[in-house]
This record gives C-alpha cells, sequence and structure tokens, in this order.
C-alpha cells in the first residue's frame, strides 16, 4: 500500500478512543490550522515505522515490542492496518480507508504537541534534547494511549491477524507495573476492553463473506470498532493519578477530549487518514499551562483557540442540560440512515462553524423525532 519504508533500529533510541475525533471539534474549526500531523501524506513518522511482522524484536521467539517508544507504538498501528486492509473493502476504494488511521494521527499528534514528554520534568524522556521518541510512562495522554495500541495489537494477534500461533509480550520500563503486557494478563485485568476488541477483530473476519450491502457493511464495522474504542477509553480511568502532573487548563481539555467520544462514536465515525486528519490539525500544539485562556492564547492559533473554546463551551452546555445533549445526540444515532447523516452532519460543521451554533440542537431534535 506504501512504498518501500525506512527501517528504525530500536537500538537507535530510547522508543476516537477513542482514535478519538471530536464532534466539538468539529463545530469550531475552520479548514486552516498551524498543527502538523502528516508528513508526505502520511502519519508523522511512518517512514520509519516497521512495516512486517518480523521486523518487530524478538525474545526466546515471542515478539516483544516497546510501546514505551513512539516508533514501536506506531509500528503496532501500521502492522494492524496492514494485517486488516483485506476485510476492509466495504469501507471505500482508497487505501488509507480504514478507520485504524486516526490512531497513528493521534499519536503523531500526542508526540508532536509534547504530550508524550515526562510531564514531571524529572527525566528527558519525551524531550528533542533528551529522549525524543521515549514515551514517558507518567504521561497521562500515552497512558491513555496504550489503551487503544497495545491492547488491540494484544488481540489482534489473539485472533491469528499477526500469524498463526504469534505471542506477544510487550516491553514495560523497569519499576513499572501497573501496565499489563500480554494478552492473557489484560484479558484478566480488563475483560470487557479485551472483549470488545476481539469482537472487532473477529468481526472483520464474518462481515468479510456477509451478504449485506457495504453501507450496512460498513456501520456494522464502525459501531463494533467505535465500541471497543469507547471502553477502552472508560477504562483508561486508571491514568488518573497522572493528571497532578498537569495544569487544570490542560486537564479540562483532556477530559473534554475523552467526552467528545461519545458524540463521534455515536455516530459510527469513519476515521480513515483523510476525515482524522480534518479533525485532529486544529488540536492545540503544546501542552496547556496556567494562565491559559482560550480563546486568547498569544502563540496558539485562531482555529486552535477557537477550537477549544467550542470544546469548553460543548461540555459546559450539556452539563447545563444535565447531560441530554449527549443523550439526545445518542439517540438521533439510531439506524444506519441516521448514522449516516450524523457523519454527513460532522462534516457539514466542519466547513461552516456557524451551522454549529444556530442549528445544532434543532437538528439533532428533528434527527431523534425520526426514530
Amino acid at each position: 500500500m506504501e512504498a518501500e519504508m525506512l527501517r528504525y533500529s530500536p537500538s537507535s533510541s530510547v522508543m476516537l478512543r477513542p482514535t478519538v475525533l471530536s464532534l466539538l471539534l468539529a463545530c469550531a474549526v475552520s479548514l486552516g490550522s498551524s498543527t502538523v500531523i502528516l508528513e508526505n501524506g502520511m502519519p508523522l513518522m511512518w517512514a520509519q515505522t516497521w512495516g512486517q511482522v518480523t521486523d518487530l524484536p524478538t525474545q526466546n521467539g515471542i515478539l516483544n515490542p516497546d510501546p514505551w517508544n513512539v516508533l514501536h507504538r506506531m509500528s503496532l498501528y501500521r502492522l494492524m492496518i496492514s494485517a486488516t486492509d483485506s476485510y476492509m473493502g466495504c469501507m471505500g476504494t482508497n487505501a488509507t480507508d480504514n478507520p485504524i488511521w486516526g490512531l497513528p494521527l493521534q499519536l503523531g499528534w500526542m508526540k508532536t504537541s509534547g504530550r508524550l514528554a515526562d510531564p514531571t520534568s524529572t527525566t528527558t524522556c519525551g524531550l528533542q534534547t533528551g529522549d525524543p521518541m521515549c514515551i514517558s510512562t507518567q504521561s497521562w495522554w500515552g497512558c491513555v494511549n496504550y489503551f487503544t495500541s497495545a491492547l488491540p495489537f494484544l488481540s489482534a494477534a489473539k485472533q491469528g491477524f499477526m500469524g498463526e500461533g504469534v505471542q506477544v509480550q510487550m516491553q514495560v520500563p523497569e519499576g513499572v507495573t501497573d501496565f499489563c503486557t500480554t494478552y492473557t494478563d489484560c484479558a484478566a485485568l480488563y475483560p470487557d476492553v479485551m472483549a470488545k476488541w476481539d469482537a472487532f477483530f473477529e468481526g472483520l473476519k464474518s462481515a468479510k463473506d456477509s451478504p449485506l450491502p457495504d453501507n450496512e457493511k460498513k456501520d456494522y464495522l464502525l459501531g463494533i470498532y467505535w465500541a471497543a474504542q469507547m471502553v477502552s477509553t472508560h477504562t483508561s480511568a486508571m491514568c488518573s493519578a497522572r493528571k497532578s502532573h498537569y495544569s487544570s487548563v490542560e486537564m479540562s481539555f483532556a477530559q473534554n477530549w475523552v467526552n467528545s467520544a461519545e458524540y463521534v462514536s455515536a455516530a459510527h465515525f469513519h476515521s480513515n487518514l483523510n476525515n482524522s486528519a480534518r479533525f485532529l490539525t486544529p488540536l492545540p500544539n503544546r501542552v496547556l499551562k496556567v494562565g491559559d485562556s482560550p480563546p486568547n492564547i498569544a502563540d496558539l492559533s485562531e482555529d486552535e483557540n477557537h477550537t477549544l473554546s467550542i470544546f469548553s463551551w460543548m461540555s459546559n452546555i450539556n452539563t447545563l442540560l444535565g447531560g441530554s445533549l449527549v443523550r439526545m445526540w445518542k439517540s438521533a444515532m439510531c439506524s444506519v440512515t441516521t448514522r449516516e447523516k450524523g457523519r454527513e452532519l460532522l462534516n457539514q460543521l466542519l466547513l461552516d462553524p456557524r451551522f454549529a451554533t444556530t442549528s445544532f440542537l434543532s437538528i439533532i431534535s428533528g434527527m431523534t423525532t425520526s426514530c
């Protein structure tokens, strides 16, 4: 699918969420933005990732990737995309229509915005002047992303997508004990997460030869994909202790980012490369700090400031309505047809920010009555 990529040696470096995409973001952004998440049309650092399972490090015949290295974690996504592409014909005709593409784009944004670096500043992990490919185990963002990278890869391997009988054990930094590293361990600690990812990978196989029309297959696969994303997002609450390393402004944004998955998942959003890039590009290009007050953060672009403002606005509206905004949206996403309309609405909101604030509630109400 891609041109031959450069091989990266792990010895040369310390390597919706959900991807989670955002309706809230869609309400806010215009097409321009300063955040770079693509490189030659692909996720950042894609040319340095591994394209074959046999490229991964092994120990005693067991695959032994290091998910605390950006390139290793990015390689897990590339291998999952490659292994599932032949099951994704209903998604479209483009080579980048696989919904898993949203996840490496999200990881690239986390990396380039400094969110994978050590927030305690006690190490140089993740710093350009230190170990730039290192993902800190103290990073809340890196911790949350672990549940949508390492865990689905372990599930994919268990379901045979990485080859018959392939076993995987993730590396873990010395002294770190709160992350599962094998399928068996993860299934014991997080049975719902692994069950949902298993259901997704099993669903790919069953849907391939299904007589259903492609639009219904697509809706079904996106549904089980986002179900896995959502349970991963909810389970990542185990990362909460790491929130204390960040400013209240950053954590408010982070919580709104997590909450946005409720809208995206309900619509079975098609998180292919192009759609994901449009939603992720206007996210803030650095960690927010004390004193940052959108929409007036001087060193962020107008799009980034607007995005942060709308995140807060939508969250506040939902809170004032006692959560009914999210409930209304979920109720409206009640069929293949309304979910298709919901996905179209997300794209319309992206192209016309004024449309979101003047018509959003009335559109949702109308869609709900059609269920």
